[in-house]
């Protein structure tokens, strides 16, 4: 034991990256693509533990079986809170198997939702999720029929609106629910200006910021899943426990989404929400898109109208406060990004 240290497995360390790669493969966890920070616990030249971080979360995080009961994962668990802390990443969150929850627990993290036999979700508050409900509460506003729509908005586009109009008028009180994190083409801070702007004219609307626990596509962790499919169907399930938990907390019953002719993702997800809402007492309300030239409008439309110079076109795909930003110089490093990005469709 005493031979045993911990050190930054660093992107360019080809080998170490191999041995972290082994170890997860032997414990059954594929690696995540997102990670900006791995470590791991060596015996000597032999990787025997090992963890990653991402954001605010912890990932990745595996002992060797030959090593397993000798509490190495308190070394890494420890060892990882101490670069979150320095980073200034205070409220941390993890998945793991529902397994391996207890231990978790046992190390000062909290279960804020689970997929039976799958993974369970987790922070190291105690009240931050309950913490989190109360927030929501306070902002909400009362009404006969209440309903909500979560959207990412990358960026806002004129079939947002409609959605958000149409949802709107059908109901007293209105609560938005806008994607937070920060790994969308177009930066949080601008969404949520367009959204608010291309919504200025509803007075019954409740905005929200989802802050960590409506959790991205982008960032919701693969390692757990066998496939691709797998890590769609674990992230909407994970979605719409929690999500549950908010609707009773703010008395919302119907959930607006749009119909989603082309991508992968979103259709597997709108498939899984119209089952699993009705059965909380949440109606689940499918819209069908609104189109410019036959085309279905969407996020993904617009990025692309963008990446191929199509700026005429953008002005049938946006409204005009969307637009402005667009062809403003405020947007020139964003729409640089947009064009230079390998894939702006979302599957």
């Amino acid at each position: 034991m005493s031979n045993y240290y911990i050190s930054q497995i660093q992107e360019r360390d080809t080998r170490r990256n191999q041995q972290m790669n082994d170890l997860l493969v032997q414990e059954n966890i594929r690696r995540d693509a997102l990670l900006d920070y791995s470590c791991g616990l060596f015996d000597e030249d032999q990787l025997i533990a090992t963890g990653s971080c991402y954001g605010n979360t912890l990932r990745c995080l595996a002992v060797s079986s030959d090593h397993q009961g000798e509490a190495l994962m308190n070394q890494i668990i420890s060892h990882l809170i101490e670069i979150q802390f320095a980073r200034g990443n205070t409220h941390l969150f993890l998945y793991t198997k529902d397994s391996s929850a207890p231990f978790f627990g046992s190390l000062g993290f909290y279960e804020i939702a689970r997929i039976k036999n799958q993974l369970v979700f987790m922070e190291n508050r105690k009240t931050g999720f309950s913490t989190y409900l109360k927030g929501l509460a306070a902002e909400s506003k009362s009404g006969a029929k209440t309903a909500a729509i979560v959207m990412n908005a990358n960026p806002f586009t004129l079939g947002h609106r409609y959605l958000v109009d149409k949802a709107a008028a059908e109901n007293d009180v209105l609560h938005l629910f806008m994607v937070s994190e920060d790994v969308s083409l177009i930066p949080f801070a601008v969404r949520k200006r367009l959204i608010l702007e291309g919504t200025a004219h509803l007075k019954n609307l409740v905005y929200h910021d989802c802050g960590p626990y409506i959790i991205s596509n982008a960032t919701f962790p693969s390692y757990f899943q066998k496939d691709e499919a797998a890590v769609i169907e674990g992230h909407a399930r994970l979605d719409l426990t929690i999500f549950i938990q908010i609707a009773r907390t703010l008395g919302i019953t119907c959930r607006y989404v749009g119909e989603e002719p082309f991508s992968q993702v979103t259709g597997i997800y709108n498939t899984i929400m119209t089952t699993e809402l009705p059965e909380a007492g949440v109606e689940c309300v499918v819209i069908p898109r609104l189109e410019s030239d036959g085309q279905a409008i969407s996020a993904s439309t617009v990025r692309n109208a963008i990446k191929q110079h199509d700026l005429e076109g953008l002005s049938r795909l946006v409204p005009a406060s969307t637009l402005d930003y667009l062809c403003s110089a405020e947007a020139a490093p964003v729409i640089e990004k947009i064009r230079t990005a390998d894939d702006v469709i979302h599957y």
